[in-house]
């Protein structure tokens, strides 16, 4: 995950905690019965706040920021013994193990793993069983809590406004290793095409408000993942490509892969070419009228991004179906 969405996931982590788990256990009415027992305040503990410092917490912060009554949500350890819910996310977890509680304080205590890393970029798993955790918060689709960087969202558009271009191909990119196989395609792609690489791989970094528009300009931006597993299709699409306003040329998981979370139209996907010769080809010859048609889709979805600052204003669709995950406890540790 790039430093940027680093930032955004910690600063959305309250919102996700909130609106793909907590309504869950105690405001959904699908089942009013299951929750009829429970009548206090519902304590999620995140046991570290991602990559820094928490967010000021102080008052009633569901209440004022998500409209959800009942809950407390806080960062102090002291409340380990009385919290519903605790939130590990899993660097912390890796780097910072000192302190750790060795079990959960009581029964009905439910621990959630968060990972928004590729299983490539995930160490320190020795020494966990997988006992500990209750739920899996990930970008995964077979996760108990599905969390995808981005997801699609009906909507009409008359015209399709394309920002005005003038390169053909960019990339930013900060971690560049010569192992990964995005370092091999962009190799052999750039023999035939040029590529205007920005970021701090080629010292050429970009500050936060002169990324998109950066990448604007240029009609194909390289969604190169770091890695490549099942479902892990990050904010190199979601955000740099896609609210940017450029075609993504993915490499990733499989083209059948992305299409279930985008338009088989909005991409163009590596393995679609026998070599990086043909996809240069394929894209320095494109006409306008193809080169348009790969925004289409944009006039019935739009896209929000899932870690962003305001995340809290998008309340996820799946919670409904959330639901059969959480038979919820009374005091004695039972299943109700």
């Amino acid at each position: 995950m790039a430093p940027v969405a680093k930032i955004w996931a910690s600063a959305t982590l309250l919102g996700i905690v909130l609106f793909w788990n907590a309504p869950l256990l105690f405001k959904l009415s699908n089942n009013p019965p299951r929750f009829s027992r429970w009548n206090r305040t519902l304590t999620l503990l995140i046991w570290s706040w991602p990559f820094g410092a928490a967010p000021n917490l102080n008052g009633d912060v569901c209440s004022r920021l998500y409209g959800i009554t009942g809950c407390q949500l806080t960062t102090n350890r002291h409340l380990f013994s009385q919290a519903d819910i605790v939130v590990f996310h899993h660097w912390e977890l890796q780097y910072q193990r000192r302190g750790l509680p060795l079990s959960k304080a009581h029964p009905w205590q439910k621990w959630v793993w968060v990972s928004l890393e590729s299983p490539s970029n995930t160490k320190g798993l020795e020494g966990w069983t997988g006992k500990e955790w209750n739920w899996v918060l990930s970008y995964r689709r077979d996760a108990d809590l599905f969390i995808p960087y981005g997801e699609l969202v009906p909507h009409s558009l008359d015209v399709v406004e394309i920002p005005e271009k003038t390169g053909l191909v960019s990339w930013v990119i900060s971690n560049y290793r010569h192992s990964q196989a995005r370092a091999a395609m962009f190799h052999n792609l750039s023999r035939h095409l040029r590529i205007d690489v920005f970021g701090k791989a080629n010292r050429k970094p970009l500050c936060p408000d002169c990324l998109l528009p950066t990448i604007s300009k240029y009609r194909f931006y390289l969604a190169f993942e770091n890695s490549i597993h099942r479902d892990y299709i990050t904010e190199k699409l979601w955000r740099n490509a896609f609210l940017a306003g450029s075609v993504p040329i993915v490499l990733g998981p499989s083209r059948t892969n992305y299409q279930q979370f985008i338009p088989a139209n909005a991409f163009i996907h590596v393995d679609d070419f026998s070599s990086a010769k043909d996809l240069a080809t394929f894209l320095t010859t494109m006409n306008e009228s193809h080169y348009r048609s790969f925004f289409a889709w944009k006039e019935s979805l739009d896209f929000s991004l899932i870690f962003r600052p305001e995340v809290g204003e998008q309340r996820p669709s799946r919670m409904a179906e959330l639901d059969s995950q959480f038979a919820w406890p009374n005091r004695r540790g039972e299943a109700e």
